[in-house]
């Protein structure tokens, strides 16, 4: 450190006040061999951005087992039912998220010294409005999680915590300044600098519109609860250009290694299967008939229209407001979003490419009563279910009420339910951070409150609901599907159009799994009380939503967790509540019909060395949080109640 010190004397101090040793390892540069040269702000850029693409380690317990869960791109369980894991928040707090934002901060100290000194190069000032628009990200991320966090934190001095409201103020003043800044008639750069930038190579005019995307998502973030400010900020950001097309995604590559950029759901452990809320939601949604999106012999598994499956209700859990509860499907759906086939595979689908598994795995499981044997407990099987070309989503929480003697081996038959597909798993795509779907349902959802945007909210809708399906490869659906007056599984239809409310309930067809008599059954949609008190499933804002919900997978749990937070939307089924929950109390045998913010996290705990190692600062922080340390305790653009 002496030697690099000797060699940077103008930016050592700004070294030592931010990066230890060791973290200045991290920078993609050797510190003992580093030259002042060397000491450039594009070094800290591009190991912020690295850093938040997540390694295996913190990407397996943030993006994965928090935010998946949060947001229902993984069957909830864990933090999604009030237990957090205060190991993994803490690594998350402490070791990453803050270590981005000293490295982001190091970067701008280091070109404002150059700047202020006249040694600055020809991109150095553009290098840090770069900087500002990621450093926005880095701490909009830091408060959508935990709440209150220092604006002047990371930087070597004792922080004063801010109120969420405080640190988003602050936050929209910074994109607004930083993007009006950058200068698009410098020089384009040179490769050396371009390889530095894993996002956009360094095109300013990407930078300046990624930064008015994100003003864009930030400032809808305070709708509910700052309703002028939010107007204000979205209609100048969105006046300045903004993410039109998938050239200006921010997106970065992945890669099947361990390091920063490896792909975030690599772990395959994991099974990503398809959630019980993303299946409700596409179940009918669009009117899209699987025989016109499938071939082969998985034609002769599509099931008729109206039939909700083989009820096994002594089996299959039915204490959660899941309108599929219940019941095994045993085909494949009628119609569904063409995005469904796209973003999972169908069980025991060989043929297809994008399969993970192969010929030969487990795809049978037995649900069955346990009897007593002399002293052993044995299975007395009621059925045994075959998986393959069937299309089935279980919901999470306690399926088993005490002392009931059951067992149902398909829940955690991994095989046995759609997985997501092998190009989002195996480090091949691009993580993407903000893709131009998320503009134009942000434009759609602006022009339905009455703001001022650059086109009316059907056509900015459509076009988001068109760039999904061309992400996704299914375009030559999408006319059919914009038209479309068919309700999903929760009683929200595609059509701009048609705004009709849905019947309370619907007849369907289903077969008796105990005793094999078909019959009739009323499925009434479920109502999502915390929106509208649940008298609402398909105005403008629900189908907005839900379009946006559906397009954010894979890649955006964050942004998909932070709309239900703030508006409740979509609809999420409750986990099963057989069993109380003993860290979500407020879910009972007597309400899990009903949806309550209390049902859903709200947020991550602060780890618990914060309170231990920093008393004086935890307890700012949670005074400024207004509300306890608490999973349940709603951040201040959150629906409160």
């Amino acid at each position: 450190m002496r030697k690099l010190l000797k060699r940077t004397s103008l930016v050592g101090g700004v070294l030592l006040a931010f990066l230890s040793c060791s973290e200045f390892e991290d920078l993609n540069i050797d510190p003992v061999a580093a030259s002042g040269d060397q000491v450039q702000i594009e070094y800290f850029i591009n190991s912020s951005i690295g850093g938040a693409q997540m390694n295996p380690h913190i990407a397996e317990r943030v993006f994965v087992l928090y935010w998946n869960r949060a947001s229902r791109l993984f069957r909830p369980a864990g933090i999604s039912t009030g237990s957090p894991d205060d190991g993994w928040s803490s690594d998350y707090y402490n070791d990453y998220i803050s270590k981005w934002l000293r490295t982001i901060n190091a970067g701008i100290k280091v070109a404002d010294q150059q700047i202020d000194a006249g040694i600055a190069g020809e991109h150095t000032p553009n290098l840090k409005q770069v900087a500002r628009i990621w450093r926005a990200y880095v701490m909009s991320e830091m408060a959508d999680n935990f709440g209150s966090i220092p604006i002047d934190g990371f930087q070597g001095v004792n922080p004063e915590y801010s109120d969420v409201k405080t640190v988003y103020y602050y936050i929209l003043d910074e994109l607004k300044e930083a993007t009006s800044a950058i200068n698009l008639d410098v020089s384009s750069p040179g490769d050396a600098l371009k390889k530095l930038d894993p996002a956009y190579e360094y095109d300013f005019a990407k930078w300046r519109d990624y930064g008015n995307s994100l003003r864009m998502r930030l400032a809808m973030r305070l709708s509910e609860v700052d309703p002028a400010k939010a107007q204000q900020e979205f209609e100048s950001a969105v006046a300045s250009g903004y993410i039109k097309d998938a050239t200006g995604n921010f997106s970065v590559n992945e890669n099947n290694g361990w390091d920063d950029f490896t792909g975030v759901n690599t772990r395959t452990w994991y099974s990503h299967e398809i959630t019980a809320s993303m299946n409700n939601l596409m179940i009918g949604l669009g009117g899209i008939a699987s025989a016109d999106q499938l071939l082969g012999d998985k034609l002769s598994h599509i099931k008729p229209a109206n039939y909700m499956g083989i009820r096994y209700d002594k089996h299959f859990t039915t204490k959660t407001n899941d309108p599929s509860a219940g019941f095994f499907f045993d085909g494949l759906q009628n119609t569904i979003d063409p995005r469904a086939y796209a973003l999972f595979t169908i069980p025991g689908d060989y043929t297809n490419p994008e399969y993970i598994g192969s010929n030969g795995e487990d795809t049978e499981g037995i649900i069955a009563n346990i009897v007593k044997n002399g002293d052993k407990d044995v299975d007395q099987v009621v059925a045994t279910l075959e998986t393959k070309f069937t299309w089935n989503a279980y919901t999470g929480g306690n399926w088993v009420a005490d002392g009931v003697k059951i067992k149902n081996e398909l829940t955690g038959l991994q095989a046995g339910m759609p997985r997501m597909i092998k190009k989002f798993r195996n480090g091949t795509s691009k993580r993407i951070f903000f893709a131009s779907w998320e503009s134009y349902f942000l434009i759609a959802e602006a022009a339905v409150r009455g703001w001022t945007v650059p086109m009316d909210g059907q056509t900015a809708y459509e076009q988001g609901i068109a760039d999904s399906f061309a992400y996704n490869g299914v375009s030559n659906q999408v006319s059919a599907y914009i038209t479309s007056e068919d309700y999903s599984r929760v009683g929200t239809s595609v059509s701009w159009n048609h705004t009709t409310e849905p019947p309370v309930s619907v007849t369907m067809d289903y077969v008796d799994g105990y005793t094999g008599v078909a019959g009739t059954m009323q499925l009434k949609y479920p109502e999502n009380t915390i929106y509208k008190n649940g008298a609402v499933k398909n105005d403008l804002l629900t189908k907005i939503i839900t379009q946006k919900y559906i397009a954010q997978a894979p890649w955006l749990p964050l942004e998909m967790w932070n709309d239900q937070r703030r508006l409740g939307l979509p609809f999420f089924e409750n986990p099963a509540v057989e069993i109380p929950f003993t860290n979500m109390p407020a879910l009972t045998e007597g309400n899990y019909m009903t949806n309550s913010i209390q049902f859903f996290p709200q947020r991550l705990k602060y780890p618990s060395n914060f309170s231990n190692n920093i008393p004086n600062g935890y307890a700012q922080a949670v005074d400024k949080l207004g509300g306890p340390d608490s999973v349940f305790t709603p951040l201040w653009w959150a629906q409160q109640n």
